[in-house]
C-alpha cells in the first residue's frame, strides 16, 4: 500500500515521545530485551522499546521490524550477516520482520560515509543484484517467517507532488547536521540535491511500513533517526531504532567490504570460507563470535576464559570457522574445509586446485602468476617471489628471473592460493 504525503495527516506533536501504554515487564520480556542489545551499539530510547515488546508480550501482537538493503552488488558478505543475525534473533523471538529490498532508493545513491557524490545505479544493475539478495539473505532469515518487499511499492507512487510534500517535512538545517554533509560542505565539495531524498525516502519506508523498530549500521544511524522523525511527523508511533556495529575485514582495520578485498562472501567455496575465518587475529575473533556466532553469550564467554586459562586460541577459532561454514553450507562440507585447512598447513595441496592452461613458454615468473589470476599484476608477483611467498611443486622460489618451460605446474602463492598450471 502507498502512503502519498499529501494524503496523510501530521501529528501535532512535534516531539518524538511515544504513547506506548504501559506493561508488566516480565522475565520473557528482559530476557527479549538481552537478546535485543546482544552485540549492539545503540538502541533507542531503549525504555520505548522495551514497553513495546512489554506490550508485544501482553497482547500477542507481533512487533514490525524492518531492515532495508540497497542491492549495489550481487552478493552478500558476512559484513552484511550482522544485522541479519539479529532480525533472525528477533524472529525466533516471534516478531514480523521486514527484510525490504531498496530498488527505488538504489537509483538515488546512499550518501552514507561518502566523501564524493555516489553515481546512482540503473534499473537493470538493481534488477540483476537484487535477484541475489533475498535468495542469499534467506540463508540467515527463516522465509517461512520474513515478509520481502520493494520500496518502489510506495516511492514510485508519490509522483512529483509528493516528493514535495515529504520534503517540506524535514529541513536543510536538519539535513545539514549529517556528518558527511557538513565535512563535505566545509571542505568545497560537491553535495547533489538528490542526495538529500535518499534518507527522507529511506524514512519515508517506516511510514509506510508502520515500522517499530529499524536495523542498521552504525553508518545509518542519521537515516534512521529521520524515520523515526517523518512517522511522528505523520502521526504514527515512532520507531526504534538499534545499531549494529561494522564489521572489520580480514584485514583488521577496515569495514568488510567487496571493493577492499578484505571479505568473505556467504556463497564463496567451504574451503576458502574455512581458511579465510582462520586467518583473522585472535583479539577480532571475538567480535566474530559476538556478532556472527548464534552460541549464547555464555557459552562464548566460558570459552574466552578457557582460552585466557591458557587454551589454544586456534581451537576457538575453528569451532566458529566450522560454525559459520556449516551455516552457509553443511557440516559435511565443513569438516572437509577443515582437513583441508590442516593439509594445507602441514605443506600438502588441496584435492581441488583450478586449472589454468597457458601459452607462450618459456614464460617469466612473474607474468605467469598473473596470468594465472594468482596475483593483480606481474610486478605484486615478483614481490611475492622476493618475500618468499611463491612456491612451485612445493619448492620455495627467490629468482625473479624465472623461466618456465613448457610443463604442468603446481603454483601457489601465499597460504591459500593454488593453481595448476599447464604452460604450452
Amino acid at each position: 500500500m502507498s502512503y502519498p504525503a499529501d494524503q496523510v495527516n501530521a501529528s501535532t506533536n512535534s516531539e518524538l515521545s511515544t504513547s506506548v501504554a504501559k506493561y508488566p515487564v516480565t522475565d520473557a520480556v528482559q530476557a527479549a530485551l538481552a537478546v535485543s542489545l546482544r552485540g549492539c551499539d545503540e538502541l533507542l530510547p531503549q525504555d520505548d522499546w522495551l514497553q513495546k515488546l512489554a506490550r508485544s508480550n501482553a497482547t500477542g501482537v507481533p512487533l514490525r521490524i524492518k531492515l532495508g538493503l540497497d542491492p549495489t552488488a550481487p552478493d552478500i558478505h558476512l559484513g552484511h550477516t550482522v544485522v541479519l543475525n539479529k532480525m533472525r534473533q528477533l524472529q525466533d523471538l516471534g516478531h514480523q520482520v521486514i527484510f525490504l529490498i531498496g530498488d527505488f532508493t538504489s537509483m538515488i545513491g546512499d550518501p552514507s560515509g561518502r566523501n564524493a557524490t555516489r553515481p546512482p545505479l540503473t534499473r537493470e544493475q538493481i534488477e540483476s543484484n537484487a535477484q541475489t539478495y533475498y535468495r542469499q539473505a534467506s540463508l540467515v532469515l527463516d522465509p517461512s517467517k520474513t515478509e520481502i518487499r520493494y520500496n518502489s511499492e510506495w516511492s514510485d507512487p508519490l509522483g512529483a507532488r509528493g516528493m514535495i510534500q515529504l520534503a517540506s517535512r524535514y529541513t536543510i538545517a536538519r539535513m545539514m547536521e549529517r556528518d558527511d554533509f557538513t565535512k563535505r560542505f566545509k571542505a568545497g565539495m560537491p553535495i547533489s540535491v538528490h542526495e538529500f531524498l535518499y534518507p527522507l525516502m529511506q524514512g519515508y519506508d517506516s511510514v509506510a511500513l508502520k515500522s517499530d523498530l529499524e536495523l542498521g549500521g552504525t553508518d545509518q544511524k542519521f537515516n534512521l533517526l529521520v524515520g523515526r522523525q517523518l512517522q511522528a511527523e505523520y502521526g504514527q508511533e515512532p520507531q526504534c531504532i538499534l545499531t549494529m556495529p561494522l564489521l572489520e575485514g580480514l584485514d583488521g582495520v577496515e569495514k568488510m567490504s567487496k571493493s577492499k578485498n578484505n571479505y568473505i562472501g556467504i556463497t564463496e567455496p567451504a574451503n576458502s570460507m574455512f581458511a579465510k575465518l582462520l586467518s583473522i587475529s585472535d583479539g577480532l575473533m571475538w567480535k566474530y563470535f559476538t556478532l556472527l556466532s548464534f552460541r549464547s553469550e555464555a557459552e562464548i564467554a566460558a570459552l574466552k576464559a578457557e582460552v585466557e586459562g591458557g587454551r589454544n586460541p586456534k581451537d576457538a577459532k575453528v569451532l566458529l570457522a566450522k560454525e559459520i561454514t556449516t551455516r552457509f553450507h553443511d557440516a559435511v562440507a565443513a569438516d572437509a574445509a577443515e582437513a583441508d585447512f590442516q593439509n594445507r598447513a602441514k605443506g600438502g595441496v588441496p584435492d581441488e586446485i583450478p586449472e589454468v592452461a597457458l601459452a607462450g613458454a618459456p614464460l617469466g615468473i612473474g607474468a605467469l602468476l598473473k596470468q594465472a589470476n594468482l596475483v593483480a599484476s606481474g610486478s605484486e608477483g615478483l614481490r611475492m617471489v622476493e618475500q618468499g611467498g611463491v612456491r612451485i611443486d612445493g619448492a620455495s622460489i627467490s629468482d625473479k628471473g624465472l623461466k618456465l618451460d613448457a610443463g604442468t605446474y603446481v603454483v601457489q602463492v601465499g597460504k591459500r592460493k593454488f593453481a595448476r598450471v599447464t604452460l604450452r
